[in-house]
């Protein structure tokens, strides 16, 4: 079962910033009902508030779709919202018609105020959201200075003063451009996040991608020159044969001896390549903790651990670092190594997990695939390294210990050789 607000905990960094953007532009739909609509009642009658808090809710309802339907199209998915935007306009003049109207010819006094602030409070609002939709600051002030001009020409019915229509105008210029700008910058500040979050995982594929090509640079070298070589050795023998000469059975088990080495060779470039150093992990994981703007803490000491264990540990500290990348939201990371009752210990701890599920590891909606810690890599990920582990002897547990902090630890059994020879170089 979901605990509450685990429906936000399972989100990506840029998704909350997308979602917290979303529902700002919603909060000002509420501001606008309760600024212009609510206040009604308490300067006219009950008729004449309801009518205008019924104009500027509907008002305030077509601003929320018109500001998704924008954000949705600056993330590229929906198109433009032309029609939206025009039946916002549209929206906006017949709310601002109509509270001239009321202002006009309803009675005098206080009903004049109320329907004044829906008329310049709708065109404010609405200068605001539009400038979602568009692109180009040009644009934008157009709007806004459209929307003013508006105002301006509204105000002619009421017979206002030619100076009260020009800060009437004014006000609308300057508040519409105030929240123009405060909508753009949200937006701006939303594009940001999603751009440093693609550029988080153009890293890591980069990264990927350099191991490969390593190793294709390595397994040229090998295979290259004792391939070329065949290749010479084998077209020898063929027309030696041809020829009837006995020097073509020597070439070709000369042919036969160095396709040996090549296969032995091939198999300690894969050796190589599938092995991983813990101190050469620990040392790596340090370095992309840090360009990807996680405190990092690695303590411990891994001199005179027998080689097979350091590998296995060191497919531990990569796959945690992974996870940990690819799946969290961690703002720290603490890797330790230690010497216990002939043990080695490896730790490895972070915060920013996700809700947990049932079978202890961190996830969202759909099981430890969504997962957001060390052990995100779900089933595939643990089992794996738990079948690495168990060739050396070792264990290794996953869960989390406390609200957002999620860790993995691994133990492995040291020689009686191998842990006094680890215990003399950490003393």
């Amino acid at each position: 079962m979901r605990r509450p607000g685990g429906w936000w905990r399972v989100k990506s960094t840029p998704e909350k910033v997308e979602t917290y953007t979303r529902w700002s532009f919603h909060f000002f739909g509420v501001i606008e009902i309760l600024a212009l609509g609510v206040t009604a009642y308490g300067r006219t009658g009950v008729g004449l508030a309801t009518a205008l808090c019924l104009l500027v809710t509907a008002h305030a309802a077509v601003c929320m779709l018109v500001s998704a339907r924008a954000l949705d199209w600056t993330r590229g998915r929906r198109p433009q919202p032309v029609r939206q935007m025009w039946a916002l306009v549209v929206v906006s003049a017949v709310v601002s018609t109509t509270a001239v109207v009321i202002a006009e010819r309803g009675p005098s006094g206080e009903v004049e105020t109320a329907a004044g602030s829906v008329y310049g409070g709708v065109l404010c609002y609405a200068a605001g959201v539009i400038t979602l939709g568009v692109r180009g600051w040009r644009r934008r002030v157009a709007v806004v200075g459209a929307f003013a001009v508006g105002a301006g020409l509204l105000t002619f019915p009421l017979e206002m003063p030619l100076l009260a229509s020009v800060v009437l105008a004014g006000l609308v210029m300057v508040t519409g451009g105030f929240l123009a700008a405060t909508s753009i910058f949200s937006l701006w500040l939303l594009n940001a996040v999603y751009a440093l979050d693609d550029a988080k995982e153009t890293r890591v594929r980069l990264a990927v991608a350099e191991e490969r090509l390593r190793f294709g640079r390595d397994l040229h070298d090998v295979m290259g020159r004792n391939l070329a070589v065949i290749a010479l050795k084998s077209e020898l023998a063929v027309q030696l044969s041809r020829r009837g000469r006995p020097e073509a059975v020597e070439q070709m088990i000369e042919v036969q001896r160095i396709a040996q080495e090549s296969q032995r060779e091939v198999r300690d470039v894969v050796r190589g390549y599938r092995e991983a150093a813990l101190e050469v992990e620990l040392a790596g994981a340090r370095g992309v903790l840090s360009a990807a703007g996680i405190v990092s803490e690695v303590t411990g000491e891994t001199a005179g651990l027998p080689a097979e264990v350091q590998s296995a540990l060191g497919w531990v500290v990569r796959e945690a670092t992974t996870n940990v990348l690819r799946h969290g939201d961690a703002k720290k990371v603490a890797v330790t190594v230690r010497m216990s009752e002939g043990r080695v210990v490896l730790t490895v701890e972070n915060d920013g997990v996700a809700e947990t599920t049932g079978d202890g590891l961190p996830g969202g909606p759909g099981g430890p695939a969504r997962s957001a810690g060390t052990g995100g890599t779900g089933g595939s990920g643990l089992s794996g390294l738990r079948e690495r582990l168990s060739a050396v002897d070792g264990t290794l547990e996953a869960g989390p210990v406390g609200r957002g902090v999620f860790r993995l630890t691994a133990e492995v059994p040291l020689p009686p050789a191998a842990a006094g020879a680890a215990l003399g170089v950490a003393s």
